[in-house]
């Protein structure tokens, strides 16, 4: 592709997606008509380039409204905010969301992930490449292309499939469990988005002197469907249960009515947390003894209180929405079933810190979840619980949504600042750490949403009352994403030092087939055997175990699954995923896909081959930058050394040396 500045338009849609974001363009050096004056001088070049966070939103524009990038738009986005094409084709070629080649309006995302794999995507497949053609494919006539997808969030009802269709505003449909007839067919003529047309508000200035729209401009509107999609409710088997402390919204109020939220006990905790102060909430937090419910498990009372502490200004507050582990879907509930919880969380967390701005950084395939969050924001401006002067109280706090757009690498922190600032989303090496030097290289506190709605009920309990919630080491209580061969799947809430067999109770024990293993934490934990159900949910207790909480995933496989097709799908999931920033995972990735392909179809050395996963595992493990490659092997370890897979016998890194 030639990347230098194109003489060639945009067309009037693609501009008025672009300037629907970014506003319209001032003079001849940003886009607009090129005037006399224009020649003699340029000015606002620095303003144009501070406004490079707005790259990823204004591709979305695009992407959104016309289905696909053109050069002619591409080539606008850059001269509106003085970008070399080269930069935002790099940006724009890492989201797999976004295409750069024409193709038609309306795109199917098929989840083969995990979960999905194991419920049969592989019939859905090949019924969609009956209908539809081969994955990736489109005549130019054809009114759909389809895609093989990474997981959707939509474990629960597995085989899940995601329809978009580009249009002002976009499209939806959601289908979990999928058949092919839900996907294929016509197109929605004149669907109408909820609650608006769609058009995207002009770009504000906010505090640190940006132009900045106050949300993203998606407003999707569903297509027509066998059935409407269920409610997050229908994914909480849990739901009314008094004694929840996460989940006891979800289901039984209105997710888009903020009365009905505060007659629930909402925004109780910001009015406790303005009494304590910014220093008292810290000290409720760092005495809940809460950790990151992501997987780090990182101690959050510390976070906030060496973010706090800097004096640099402004500092920023993160909500990491990018729930993209394989199996994990608790976020996505919280979002769709209880919205205003985020905001008020992320409010308190921005007055814990000092902070003015918040991002919610979404993943672009929760198209419900985006439309209920920016619901929950407008109604809590409009009430004064964002915005200036929150509750009388001269504390300013906002809220801005920035969409992903199909990168798994996103989850990580460093990787959210950079996809936020509209660069590639590749990690940053640390130190410097966020709380330091994070968004826009400011002091920022990331958190992802479990970790955010978890300070609800620590500033209404107080910290030491929630620390008795759990265990010693693992306090309060922890959402667990419950999936695959189980009779009653969903997302369940249970005190740390649960086991994991009264978990599998709770959620109606395994099918009617025996089973075989339970993977922990998603692609990048590991399996446990059928006789190890008696593990302790706790961080220590699952470390003794060889084993991991990760981001609470919980998939159970019973003896009817093929485990080397699943160990080959986590693979390819992490090949694709990697950024390809640092040779050790770029390079290993692909080492270890291959040597798993051998070893299920039983063409190569299997006693060679395993020894060569080990060593390819241990470099990725010791050498990566980030937890993508430290963790691509551990799965895998997991179902060799636990499991049997593949017969292993054993080997040793000495034995290839």
């Amino acid at each position: 592709m030639d990347l230098h500045f194109l003489d060639a338009p945009p067309t009037d849609t693609e501009r008025a997606a672009v300037d629907a974001v970014l506003g319209a363009p001032e003079s001849g050096w940003d886009g607009g008509e090129r005037q006399a004056s224009d020649l003699r001088f340029a000015q606002g070049g620095h303003a144009a380039r501070g406004r490079r966070d707005l790259l990823l939103p204004a591709l979305h524009a695009v992407n959104d409204r016309v289905g696909w990038i053109s050069r002619e738009a591409l080539d606008y986005i850059c001269r509106r905010l003085t970008l070399p094409p080269a930069e935002a084709y790099g940006v724009a070629s890492f989201y797999a969301m976004f295409a750069l080649e024409r193709r038609p309006k309306r795109v199917v995302h098929v989840c083969t992930d995990i979960a999905c794999a194991g419920a049969g995507s592989d019939r859905l497949c090949a019924a969609m490449t009956e209908r539809a053609g081969a994955p990736g494919s489109a005549d130019g006539d054809a009114d759909l292309v389809w895609h093989e997808s990474p997981c959707l969030g939509l474990c629960e009802r597995a085989p899940a499939a995601l329809a978009i269709e580009a249009g002002d505003p976009p499209a939806y449909a959601v289908a979990a469990p999928a058949e092919a007839s839900d996907l294929v067919g016509d197109a929605p003529t004149g669907a109408a988005a909820p609650g608006g047309d769609g058009a995207a508000p002009v770009a504000t200035p906010s505090s640190n002197g940006h132009r900045r729209p106050r949300t993203t401009t998606f407003s999707p509107a569903p297509l027509p469907g066998p059935s409407p999609e269920p409610e997050p409710g229908a994914a909480v088997p849990q739901s009314g249960d008094p004694g929840l402390l996460l989940l006891r919204r979800v289901g039984v109020v209105d997710p888009e009515s903020l009365d009905d939220y505060r007659s629930h006990g909402g925004y109780a905790a910001l009015r406790e947390a303005l009494r304590l102060g910014p220093s008292g909430v810290i000290r409720e937090v760092s005495d809940s003894g809460l950790v990151g419910r992501g997987g780090a498990a990182f101690p959050t009372g510390r976070k906030w209180d060496a973010t706090a502490r800097r004096p640099e200004t402004p500092r920023y507050i993160v909500c990491n929405a990018d729930e993209s582990e394989p199996g994990t879907f608790k976020d996505r509930v919280l979002m769709e079933g209880d919205p205003f919880s985020v905001i008020e969380a992320m409010t308190i967390a921005g007055y814990a810190n000092g902070a003015a701005t918040g991002y919610l950084y979404i993943r672009g395939e929760y198209p419900r979840a985006l439309s209920r969050l920016e619901n929950a924001i407008a109604r809590a401006r409009d009430r004064g619980l964002l915005g200036t002067d929150i509750l009388g109280s001269g504390f300013d706090f906002d809220i801005e949504i920035r969409r992903g757009a199909g990168a798994y690498i996103c989850g990580e922190e460093t990787a959210i600042f950079n996809s936020i600032e509209g660069r590639r989303g590749e990690p940053r090496s640390k130190p410097p750490f966020p709380v330091e030097r994070g968004l826009f290289n400011r002091p920022t506190a990331i958190n992802n949403v479990e970790t955010l709605v978890n300070v609800l009920p620590i500033v209404l309990m107080g910290g030491p009352a929630y620390a008795r919630i759990g265990t010693g080491r693992s306090t309060g209580p922890k959402l667990f994403c419950v999936s695959g061969s189980v009779r009653r799947p969903g997302v369940y809430e249970v005190p740390f030092g649960a086991t994991l067999r009264e978990l599998l109770t709770l959620a109606g024990g395994a099918g009617p087939a025996p089973l075989r293993a339970v993977l922990l934490g998603g692609a990048a934990g590991g399996f446990v055997r059928a006789d190890e159900l008696d593990i302790p949910l706790t961080f220590e207790g699952a470390r003794e175990a060889g084993a991991t909480l990760g981001s609470g995933v919980v998939l159970v496989l019973d003896d009817t699954v093929d485990l080397a097709a699943i160990l080959v799908r986590i693979a390819a999931f992490f090949r694709d995923e990697s950024c390809g920033q640092c040779v050790p995972c770029r390079v290993g990735t692909v080492r270890q896909e291959e040597a798993l392909q051998r070893l299920s179809l039983g063409t190569g050395p299997r006693r060679t081959d395993l020894a060569l996963l080990r060593e390819v595992g241990a470099a990725m493990r010791d050498a990566s930058i980030c937890g993508l490659g430290q963790t691509a092997w551990n799965a895998v370890e997991s179902a060799i050394d636990r499991l049997g897979v593949f017969g292993a016998e054993e080997t040793t890194l000495k034995e290839v040396r």
